[in-house]
């Protein structure tokens, strides 16, 4: 065979891609979404992708608006990055809105992995910030497990000014048990997962949880989406930005942009591949937070939590929502 069809995309298989390039399939050609060559350069080891690209027409082939070498980059893939750049690869390739790979680089651990960058393709003052924060925010946020959690990350307004927004009703633990008719055998310590896990057993989507941080606030849900739906995110977001989550357990990360009362950005996956069509911020909060979805979010407006808490509870404040359409294409 001379295409690409049956090989694994997530790496082995080596010896079938040997036999491919062999046969004369060209790296070139698509693999999936990407080139074969996007695909090696991501995930399979660097033997396999100098063999690829020796046998490469251009070893800078673009798909979806980026070079091999710019994925090797992104996924932090630095050995293959080094065989590409060997094989002829052009780290300084203008591409993804700005971010060619070597300037992607520059964000990374190791930003001399291209030797000294040309004239005019310096980090600003504020990504080298955004840069400069990430590892911290990125460690304080860590998070083992979040699926099926729902977050709204909400720039410049604290806890009160939310719940008013949303029209809620703030609940003390005693009115929740009494809301929802639960006995308790015993007082668990404050700060308790048992002082709130109970309510993840409700599954109750119009409760919600609020915690103030640095910068703004965090609207949480455990246990579902509420706080992604566009209503929220169009109330929550008059005069300002926020950023929605959901860790669907089905599909994975789903993300929102809303800012100024408006819904402008659906669909997105927070933490995971950059596109073409981002914007520049995105793209480099897409390599600063790979694989993590709660800062990532967090970051995208502004917020400086301390800790995890305002992801995996307990809330600084449960609130019951009023019963209303949440998906509603208008506010009414």
């Amino acid at each position: 065979m001379t295409g690409w069809d049956g090989v694994p995309l997530w790496g082995g298989g080596e010896d079938e891609v040997r036999a491919r390039l062999a046969a004369g399939a060209d790296p070139c050609m698509p693999l999936g979404h990407d080139s074969a060559l996007h695909v090696a350069a991501e995930h399979w080891p660097p033997a396999v992708v100098a063999a690829m690209a020796a046998a490469a027409a251009d070893v800078d082939v673009l798909f979806n608006g980026r070079s091999p070498l710019w994925l090797a980059v992104h996924s932090r893939r630095h050995d293959n990055a080094r065989v590409l750049a060997a094989a002829g690869a052009d780290p300084w390739q203008p591409m993804m809105v700005g971010w060619s790979p070597g300037r992607l680089s520059l964000a990374g651990p190791e930003p001399d992995l291209f030797g000294a960058a040309p004239a005019g393709v310096e980090l600003s003052p504020a990504e080298r910030e955004a840069v400069a924060l990430a590892s911290e925010l990125g460690e304080r946020l860590q998070v083992d497990y979040y699926d099926g959690t729902g977050l709204l990350c909400v720039a410049g307004i604290d806890a009160i000014e939310a719940i008013r927004r949303l029209g809620g009703t703030p609940m003390t633990e005693n009115e929740l048990l009494a809301h929802y008719d639960i006995d308790v055998d015993e007082e668990p310590e404050p700060g308790d997962e048992e002082d709130w896990g109970w309510l993840s057993e409700m599954d109750d989507l119009l409760l919600v949880g609020v915690t103030d941080v640095p910068g703004g606030c965090v609207i949480t849900q455990p246990w579902g989406y509420q706080p992604q739906t566009p209503l929220i995110g169009r109330l929550l977001s008059a005069g300002t930005v926020a950023y929605g989550l959901y860790a669907n357990p089905k599909s994975g990360n789903q993300g929102s942009i809303h800012r100024d009362g408006e819904t402008i950005g659906w669909d997105l996956h927070p933490g995971g591949a950059a596109w073409s069509t981002d914007t520049s911020q995105m793209v480099l909060l897409s390599y600063l937070y790979r694989l993590q979805a709660p800062a990532y979010a967090c970051a995208f407006v502004g917020l400086r939590p301390v800790d995890a808490q305002c992801i995996t509870g307990p809330a600084d404040q449960w609130v019951l929502l009023p019963d209303r359409d949440y998906w509603a294409s208008k506010t009414v």
